[in-house]
């Protein structure tokens, strides 16, 4: 396994992260915790969980994920042996997002700050976690497969200020050791860096954004940020919700895959990104590799991805994709990688 540090921290976390919104859903309490033995004895140590999690978010399910995997340490007592990550959940303004946790006004004030956390540590059986992450922005952004920016200026969002407030609080109570953003755009990571450096707030460490061969927007507004700032890239989606294995090509459907399952998973069904996967597919195949590790090496390549979030129901399908930290692209496939990009670029943002 490879590791790199968390943002500015003094953590080092794996390169590969275990992705866990599955679990709940798709994946039984044992199957979760069998999931999490066999990453840490392959080097894993970053869990990134959610509040909201298992997906699809449901008010029967919900918190199931943070409540296996606190049942796994009370279990093992191996909370040392994690970088444990979650996340609280945003306000519900756009289709898709739960309005369920503390309902629609679920916004990132004291109240429902403290509640989710607390909440959270309940279910994880801990008394702190190492990076707590504001899960989608307490405003209207052009995020989860929206093409242009919504302009609603009638919409309440707490400042930033605000929430920096809180979530400072508690690290100085030492329930959160970091803070992260998520779903997050240039526009508000850098008000929360600029709050951070002017007004001596705490500074997130991380962002945890949708990355993958079908969407590599981050690199256009946000990477520079890694680079000038030592924001760290927790990738998620690394596998376009499984298209990039190839098994929903020319139209399969396997049985109990997610995109048979949930017919809300949509973004990737449009003509550009069926072409586009199939390309990479074929790549991969041609190049001797699966489709699944020649993505998965893709992202971990880039020098401003921390920690590339994988996410598997099987174990086969989790031992394929750990193994991917051991794969490197040579240049001639980045180079065919790039052309496939630039002939259908970002077709699943």
């Amino acid at each position: 396994m490879q590791y790199r540090k968390l943002g500015h921290t003094d953590i080092a976390v794996s390169l590969i992260g275990l992705g866990t919104m599955t679990w709940g859903q798709q994946n039984t309490e044992a199957q979760a915790h069998e999931q999490i033995d066999y990453a840490l004895d392959q080097g894993v140590t970053l869990i990134d969980t959610a509040e909201m999690y298992p997906v699809p978010p449901k008010p029967e399910t919900q918190g199931l994920t943070e409540q296996y995997i606190g049942t796994w340490l009370a279990r093992t007592g191996r909370r040392n042996d994690i970088v444990l990550a979650t996340k609280i959940a945003g306000p519900s303004r756009q289709a898709g997002r739960p309005s369920h946790l503390r309902g629609t006004a679920n916004q990132f004030d004291r109240e429902n700050i403290t509640q989710a956390l607390h909440d959270s540590l309940k279910r994880l059986q801990t008394d702190y976690v190492d990076l707590y992450q504001l899960h989608w922005p307490d405003r209207n952004t052009a995020t989860f497969g929206r093409l242009s920016y919504p302009w609603d200026l009638e919409s309440y969002s707490v400042p930033i200020v605000e929430t920096l407030q809180v979530l400072g609080d508690f690290v100085r109570q030492g329930k959160i050791r970091h803070i992260g953003v998520s779903n997050e755009t240039p526009w508000g990571v850098s008000k929360f860096l600029a709050a951070a450096e002017h007004l001596g707030m705490e500074r997130i460490v991380s962002v945890q954004n949708p990355y993958s061969l079908l969407n590599r927007t981050y690199e256009t507004g946000l990477s520079e940020f890694a680079h000038r700032d030592g924001l760290g890239l927790l990738a998620y989606s690394p596998l376009a919700f499984g298209w990039l294995t190839g098994k929903y090509e020319q139209g399969a459907r396997p049985e109990g895959a997610r995109i048979t399952l949930f017919e809300r998973f949509k973004r990737y069904t449009k003509p550009q990104a069926v072409a586009a996967t199939t390309a990479y597919v074929n790549l991969a195949r041609e190049n001797g590799l699966t489709p699944a590790q020649m993505a998965l090496a893709f992202v971990n390549s880039r020098p401003f991805v921390t920690s590339n979030l994988i996410g598997a129901t099987s174990m086969a399908q989790l031992q394929e994709n750990i193994a991917s930290v051991s794969v490197t692209l040579n240049d001639d496939l980045i180079n065919a990688i790039e052309a496939i990009h630039e002939r259908y670029p970002n077709p699943a943002p």
